[in-house]
């Protein structure tokens, strides 16, 4: 299924905020903040201050409950952060993006649109009954998430480095 462009940026801003938490950290400091503000294109209020970059990093934890759940329990949870954040969804252009969803508006801080964005991505998801395009990385020595947006649903990895580091393994344990 191909998904909106909003749905797909939000779901890939999400995965990558999660995946900042594994090790090493990549979320620590309020420039590396300011990388993924602009990464990900997002608009509206973003102070760069600790108090936001704590508050981001805050949402890792729960944002990975919400991508990592069952069907049910996902649904629980995006019900729950659109009714806490009073999420009313408006179609909006800006920019160089033509009509999409905001739930919030522009004045809402950074983590509640990040939260809200993600919730509203995985309406798609749970409405598709596609939760499978979210896993678990396939590398033993990792936790990361992964968004599989391929059409052959192939992505086994969160990262090229652990497909690389993978692909080397396989290798020289065939060599063997």
């Amino acid at each position: 299924m191909v998904f909106a462009h909003d749905t797909e940026a939000a779901l890939l801003a999400a995965v990558e905020l999660v995946n900042s938490a594994e090790d090493p950290d990549t979320l620590t400091e309020t420039a590396q903040l300011d990388e993924f503000f602009d990464r990900h294109v997002y608009t509206g209020v973003h102070t760069g201050d600790a108090a936001e970059l704590t508050a981001v990093r805050a949402l890792r934890a729960p944002l990975r409950r919400m991508l990592m759940s069952d069907r049910d329990t996902a649904v629980t949870l995006v019900n729950e952060t659109l009714a806490e954040h009073r999420a009313v969804p408006q179609l909006v252009r800006h920019g160089d993006v033509d009509y999409h969803v905001h739930a919030v508006p522009p004045e809402a801080p950074l983590p509640v649109r990040i939260a809200v964005e993600t919730a509203m991505a995985m309406i798609d998801l749970i409405r598709a009954d596609d939760l499978s395009r979210l896993s678990i990385c396939a590398d033993d020595t990792c936790e990361g998430l992964v968004l599989d947006l391929s059409r052959n649903r192939s992505r086994r990895y969160c990262s090229t480095a652990c497909g690389n580091r993978n692909a080397v393994a396989a290798y020289r344990a065939r060599q063997r």
